[in-house]
């Protein structure tokens, strides 16, 4: 059976923003922030995701966030088509259905690096003296 579900923890970007919709509904947009693995030694990389709800509970909540406010949430991943055919735009979202304020996470420690290897030393022959 096929499944779209999405568990997401970051922290809240910038912005909320609420749009009515042609048919009364609001729709609150956000971007969460994501930190990857770091994969290069050039600093954490993040992902900004876009994010919108139509539950309102859900809408007060993200509204009542600070920028940078660590936020848990889950949804489905969707994809919308916009506009007409022959230009059409496609946009990547996750449709949020519930979210919580978590404590923030303490930034993740890198693993040492491992030990470099070090030329062998000479070894040093003693020769008897008689």
């Amino acid at each position: 059976m096929d499944r779209n579900e999405v568990l997401l923890v970051g922290r809240l970007s910038a912005g909320v923003e609420d749009r009515e919709l042609p048919s009364g509904d609001t729709m609150t947009k956000w971007r969460l922030l994501v930190r990857r693995r770091r994969h290069r030694r050039n600093g954490t990389m993040t992902d900004s995701i876009p994010c919108v709800t139509f539950d309102a509970e859900v809408a007060e909540l993200v509204r009542g966030l600070n920028p940078r406010d660590p936020l848990e949430l889950t949804g489905a991943f969707r994809c919308r088509i916009f506009g007409p055919a022959q230009a059409k735009v496609w946009s990547y979202e996750v449709e949020v259905s519930s979210a919580r304020a978590i404590e923030a996470a303490p930034l993740p420690q890198e693993p040492p690096e491992p030990p470099q290897p070090t030329a062998p030393r000479p070894i040093a022959l003693l020769a008897e003296v008689g």
